[in-house]
């Protein structure tokens, strides 16, 4: 096989888990290779969740779901600072509404205990309408866990990737994984829409799909994911605002509809649990609106649906996976683990949510797996874990904003008004080191078109500078994947480009 097709490691999946798991391979030397069947990294369910860094409380004690809860999120601090994406850590709130609620909160707190979850507290109903002006006035109490945080989940998800190919992984974006290369019980690589690949070790990091290619690998046939599809409001921030993280009392399926606070400095509302059969299916429904925003009223009466200015759903990878852990009776736990059935293979599976919050953690603990089966790992001399952030206009003060545009005058030309986002931010996600190809990948990256006017000011110019960049027609410039496109044709001919 051609030498640029043979690697060390394949990665089957680029959301947050296998970009992670990229970044912290990305330290030694290895030939590592990431694909992703979609046109960009993170754009299924790390792009579409709550964005919440949990603190680990809610996961059944002894299940791995719960140990990589609370091993990575302590990580995220330093993360944040070396990678360069949004990250704020002000705790959180599970708020028992009425006296009845009040006894499931001492559940959590034992739970949180029994997990190791550090800096829990119960505040009374007095000092949370003081926290919270806007929750409920039938607020008897609520669970404060101080290490609660929140971040841009697809921020995170293109900082760990791009660190991982600054560290020389090989991204191929537009590559579907087909089947396995076998020699005897040993997977020696995989087939791809784009031809086969060679490799020592292949990891499923699939998400979704983490079931169909664990059973291509001949293991966990009883295996299966299931779509849980959450439902979301997102306010408009000069509308209505709420200052925390607030989760209602969880159910048996779900941490519950919750009222939040963004890194953006938006507020969003969900989501419900839905399980469906469709692993492509992220419309929104009227039943399950309304089912949000009834469950969101619970918490912060004072929501009113005029302040929407956006829906969106996203889906969860839900397993029914048995424990892998013995002694612990749960029947929804992360799959981490090399199987005795097969050789060279490190199966990801049923990463649902805390998944974000776990995904260093799970990192960790595949390449714990790797040196436990005899890896030898050699730390790079010249590893850099630092990825510098692209300027935020945004968020630059003036004398910041005026030294910018000295050197590059096209920062001071913004083409989305609601946030601030210019055409200097939007050419440098289009010529960055994984680059930003559709209106959607330049959307997640600057969060230009994610204001009141959704878009409907910047699309124009949007597609114009990504036809310039990309040196295309404009009637090329997608959505997101290549087969949305925005215009069919010139209105007239103007003797230009269309």
């Amino acid at each position: 096989m051609n030498r640029d097709r043979k690697f060390d490691v394949i990665i089957i999946g680029g959301g947050i888990s296998g970009c992670m798991l990229a970044r912290f391979l990305s330290r030694y030397e290895l030939k590592i290779l990431l694909i992703e069947k979609e046109s960009d990294i993170g754009s299924v369910t790390s792009a579409a969740n709550t964005a919440i860094i949990h603190p680990g409380y809610d996961a059944i004690p002894g299940s791995l779901k719960a140990k990589l809860n609370v091993a990575a999120n302590p990580m995220w601090d330093q993360l944040a600072a070396e990678l360069g994406f949004a990250f704020t850590r002000h705790g959180d709130y599970v708020v028992a509404i009425g006296e009845e609620e009040l006894p499931k909160l001492d559940i959590l707190m034992e739970r949180g205990k029994q997990n190791g979850v550090p800096g829990m507290r119960i505040v009374d109903e007095e000092t949370m309408r003081k926290r919270e002006p806007n929750i409920n006035p039938a607020v008897s109490a609520a669970l404060w866990a101080t290490s609660g945080g929140i971040c841009d989940p697809f921020g995170a998800t293109v900082a760990a990737a791009e660190n991982a190919v600054a560290n020389g992984v090989i991204l191929l974006r537009k590559t579907a994984f087909l089947d396995f290369i076998w020699q005897g019980k040993h997977i020696i690589g995989v087939k791809t829409n784009r031809g086969d690949f060679s490799s020592r070790w292949v990891v499923n990091a699939a998400g979704l799909f983490s079931d169909e290619v664990m059973h291509l690998a001949g293991i966990h046939q009883e295996f299966k994911i299931t779509p849980r599809k959450g439902e979301y409001f997102v306010l408009d921030r000069n509308q209505f605002a709420v200052n925390n993280v607030l989760f209602p009392v969880p159910s048996d399926i779900s941490k519950g509809i919750m009222v939040t606070t963004t890194v953006h400095g938006n507020t969003i509302l969900g989501p419900n649990a839905k399980n469906i059969n469709d692993k492509d299916d992220k419309e929104n429904t009227k039943e399950g609106m309304n089912e949000v925003f009834e469950g969101a009223k619970k918490l912060v009466p004072e929501v009113n649906p005029r302040h929407t200015i956006a829906t969106f759903a996203g889906l969860r990878a839900a397993g029914n996976a048995a424990c892998l852990t013995p002694g612990v009776d749960y029947q929804h736990d992360f799959i981490v683990e090399i199987p005795e059935e097969v050789e060279g293979f490190i199966n990801l599976g049923g990463i649902e949510s805390p998944g974000l919050t776990a995904a260093p953690a799970v990192a960790e603990y595949a390449i714990a797996l790797m040196k436990e089966a005899g890896e030898i790992f050699h730390e790079k001399k010249d590893w850099n874990p630092m990825r510098p952030a692209r300027p935020q206009f945004r968020h630059l003060s003036h004398a910041e904003r005026e030294e910018l545009i000295k050197k590059d005058a096209r920062y001071g030309r913004v083409v989305c008004r609601c946030e601030n986002v210019t055409e200097g931010e939007i050419i440098a996600e289009i010529h960055s080191p994984i680059p930003a190809l559709t209106y959607d990948a330049i959307k997640r990256r600057t969060w230009l078109g994610t204001g009141r006017c959704q878009g409907g000011f910047d699309l124009p110019r949007v597609t114009e500078i990504l036809a310039r960049e990309l040196e295309i027609p404009q009637t090329e410039v997608s959505k997101k994947n290549g087969a949305s496109t925005f215009l069919l044709r010139p209105t007239k001919d103007t003797g230009g480009e269309a």
